[in-house]
């Protein structure tokens, strides 16, 4: 995950000292992440990722849910929920409650117009931003099929480096496979569209560490076919992850 580390090593370098919502950090504005997926399964491995959580972020976002009790044991959305685990309208409402199920309609365009260039879902409702807990970060997703492959371009406008974004690239990298085995395409390129990109300052020294650390050879992906909507968590096994320590940091609210 060299691509990962290039962006980190180039914020620590060249990011500007900033005040935002969440607190101090250093930013730079606009990067682009490519991921082949012949290269294996890119997730970070200069430290540890917890790829359970992961997929079950993930999962929880394809089942429309936007309350924290469903997610089986990701703690991560914890801070921004209501006294009764609510988060309003977020990513799993716009993609799969509005009037139209986008992730739904999505696949059975890529399945029956491959051609089309609407392949896209967008979590970025401007009439209901302000009901949510949190506005979407990763904000919208496209998709483009070509010679039998499937290809998927992220759009993300506020880009965590060290806690956010190794989540970010698993989690995309996971749906591409998922929307292309339902698809019988073969996934090839995740393409990651990063706006301000940014370090918070006690963050700085973990992000120092861990350029310092080894990397490893990218796993594989293994998961069964099933509908697109009824996967377990037990269903994906990553083969061969090998990766360097756990870095513990504070998540910025």
């Amino acid at each position: 995950m060299i691509e990962y580390l290039d962006l980190l090593e180039y914020t620590l370098v060249n990011g500007v000292r900033s005040e935002s919502r969440a607190g101090s950090c250093i930013k730079i504005f606009d990067w682009k992440l490519k991921f082949n997926m012949e290269d294996g399964f890119p997730i970070v491995t200069s430290k540890y990722v917890n790829y359970p959580a992961v997929v079950d972020e993930l999962l929880w976002f394809l089942s429309g849910s936007t309350n924290i009790k469903d997610l089986k044991f990701t703690k991560i959305w914890d801070d921004w929920a209501d006294a009764n685990g609510n988060l309003g309208p977020i990513y799993s409402h716009q993609w799969r409650n509005l009037e139209e199920d986008q992730i739904a309609e999505l696949l059975h365009n890529i399945i029956l117009y491959p051609e089309s260039r609407r392949l896209v879902v967008s979590a970025w409702n401007v009439d209901q931003l302000k009901h949510m807990s949190l506005m979407p970060c990763h904000y919208s997703f496209e998709c483009f099929v070509s010679e039998g492959c499937l290809d998927l371009k992220w759009h993300q406008r506020s880009v965590d480096l060290m806690l956010g974004l190794p989540f970010n690239i698993a989690s995309y990298a996971t749906l591409l496979h998922m929307l292309a085995k339902a698809a019988d395409l073969t996934p090839r390129y995740l393409i990651g569209d990063l706006g301000n990109c940014h370090i918070y300052t006690n963050h700085i020294k973990a992000a120092i560490k861990q350029l310092d650390q080894d990397i490893y050879a990218l796993p594989t992906l293994s998961f069964p076919r099933k509908n697109i909507f009824e996967y377990e968590i037990e269903d994906f096994k990553l083969i061969n992850y090998f990766h360097g320590p756990k870095i513990k940091l504070e998540v910025a609210v």
